[in-house]
């Protein structure tokens, strides 16, 4: 979801690659350049209609920052001194220069808007054919923030993966999984721990403003080493009470790499988490595991994965299909608005990757050569994840759904800082080797697919009654069942017609988009929910 830097060839088709995140095709990376403005504050006037070159406003800022950038080298920072005028115009011509849909946006007066406010509205209004908002994902986060997650992995918080499954009151909220050594994993919280109470306000059902901003400071601490108290109703509906206290975490990307044992071979299953630079190291391992134990079927967990790095997606396609299946194919193609100059394609790559420099290394990739794949889905799985199913459909792969319908976001943008906050606005669609990729509704799981966004496979949902691989838990026995029969579990109470799910960016992306946890832009609210969007 991001800029593309225009380096060597080589160095380019990567860093398009490596920036999307988020999305079916998103990128990431953030405008590191220097400022190439003049010492001179430009004008700010607004004339309904017209646009001056964004690149006349970049890094005038209300608020400069001042040192360097410890994510860029230690540069110093390119800010000058400007005003949030100056912030709000170059958010106008930005959008309006590489939006995707620019010509849907209204053209507002700036002077009428903070520059949080302003950015909030330079989006289409428009409606997808299920009624859905077609973009759902404008968002804007810290750039400090941004890229602490995103290049070293690091989040602030207690480890929790949360699984908002009604977010206005009566709530319910389940842990989906934690991060290893993690505060809430050091204090026994595990999958499927329902929160009761927080701080003492009952988190259920408070919808006082009060309680509301009692849960959120501690759903959301705004440091490390705040400790805040939880209550939780765990698997045995046991009520466990824990003080738990926020601190900087290292996530875990790629985890539970398993060997099943089936009537058809040997199974790998893999949980993956999020498409960030380090896990790549993790995928490697699990591909090399599953080789080495000559696994005939993968299952890839992707239920809560929303999306990052649309290179690492193109990778593990690799290391799914391998060469022949691969060579000289498209992963990828990104679909611009009519100022933007067509970029190449995506590829499988082959090889690792240098993300810190965005540069394709000689070192090659382990694959496994399989013409099929089981993947597990919720609504959480979006962006990348969705790029990595509908780049195997494009050559042939098949792919087998087990879960839930996904988020539905064909759509990707590049990352881009500004006066310290990081801007993420859609500027491309992506579309597989075979020019699909209308998907804006999500893939939909199918025992008899009639169209392009339904897949093949069994609707069950998502089950909190057992951890992540445990073969008996509901969607990684799913699989197992197809494996095994060719078919979906005859157990009909697991199998669901499930509604198009209602999803609001996280994060990818946060998302998920999951830069942070996808709660980030779904704070509870006594109305009863703010849309951060």
């Amino acid at each position: 979801m991001f800029k593309v830097y225009r380096l060597t060839k080589i160095s380019a088709l990567v860093a398009s690659a490596l920036a999307l995140s988020a999305c079916g095709g998103g990128g990431g990376g953030s405008d590191a350049t220097n400022n190439p403005n003049s010492g001179v504050a430009p004008d700010t006037t607004w004339t309904a209609g017209t646009y001056s070159s964004a690149s006349t406003f970049k890094n005038y800022c209300e608020t400069p920052r001042t040192g360097t950038d410890p994510y860029n080298n230690n540069q110093p920072y390119p800010d000058k001194l400007g005003a949030a005028a100056h912030e709000k115009m170059w958010l106008r011509s930005w959008t309006n220069e590489t939006y995707l849909w620019y010509d849907e946006v209204p053209d507002n007066n700036p002077a009428n808007f903070t520059v949080s406010e302003f950015f909030k509205q330079l989006k289409t209004t428009q409606l997808t054919d299920s009624g859905a908002a077609k973009d759902q994902f404008h968002f804007a986060q810290n750039t400090a923030d941004y890229k602490k997650e995103t290049q070293a992995g690091v989040v602030s918080g207690y480890g929790i993966e949360w699984s908002a499954i009604a977010r206005s009151a009566p709530r319910d909220f389940k842990v989906a999984f934690t991060e290893p050594n993690s505060p809430a994993a050091n204090a026994g919280i595990e999958r499927g721990f329902k929160l009761t109470y927080v701080n003492g306000v009952d988190f259920i059902n408070d919808n006082t403003q009060a309680g509301v901003n009692t849960i959120n400071a501690a759903l959301f601490p705004s440091g490390t080493g705040e400790t805040h108290q939880f209550t939780f109703l765990n698997r045995a509906n046991q009520t466990v009470t824990v003080n738990l206290t926020s601190a900087d975490l290292e996530s875990s990307p790629v985890q539970n790499i398993k060997i099943l044992d089936s009537a058809q071979g040997k199974v790998g299953y893999v949980q993956f988490n999020a498409h960030i630079a380090k896990a790549q190291d993790g995928l490697i391992s699990a591909v090399k595991q599953f080789s080495d134990a000559n696994v005939s079927d993968l299952v890839v967990d992707l239920r809560y994965n929303g999306g990052g790095l649309l290179a690492l997606a193109s990778q593990f396609a690799y290391m799914v299909a391998g060469d022949n299946a691969t060579a000289s194919r498209t992963f990828e193609q990104t679909v611009f608005n009519d100022k933007t100059t067509p970029s190449a394609p995506t590829p499988f790559y082959s090889k690792q990757i240098d993300y810190s420099a965005s540069v394709l290394t000689n070192t090659n990739l382990p694959s496994l050569s399989l013409n099929r794949v089981f993947v597990l889905t919720t609504s959480q799985t979006c962006s990348a994840s969705e790029a990595f199913i509908n780049g195997l459909q494009g050559i042939d792969v098949e792919v087998i759904q087990i879960g839930g319908q996904t988020c539905g976001k064909p759509y990707g943008f590049y990352p881009t800082d500004n006066c310290s906050t990081t801007y993420f606005s859609i500027q491309f669609s992506g579309v597989n080797a075979k020019g699909f990729g209308d998907y804006a509704d999500g893939f939909k799981p199918s025992l008899a697919p009639q169209y392009d966004d339904q897949i093949k496979g069994c609707d069950l949902s998502d089950d909190f009654s057992k951890v992540l691989g445990d073969p008996s838990e509901r969607l990684l026995n799913g699989a197992l069942t197809y494996i095994n029969t060719g078919s979906c579990p005859v157990n009909k109470t697991q199998m669901r017609s499930a509604p198009k799910p209602s999803y609001t960016h996280n994060k990818e992306d946060v998302f998920d988009i999951r830069y942070q946890s996808f709660l980030l832009e779904n704070k509870i609210n006594a109305q009863p929910i703010k849309q951060e969007q």
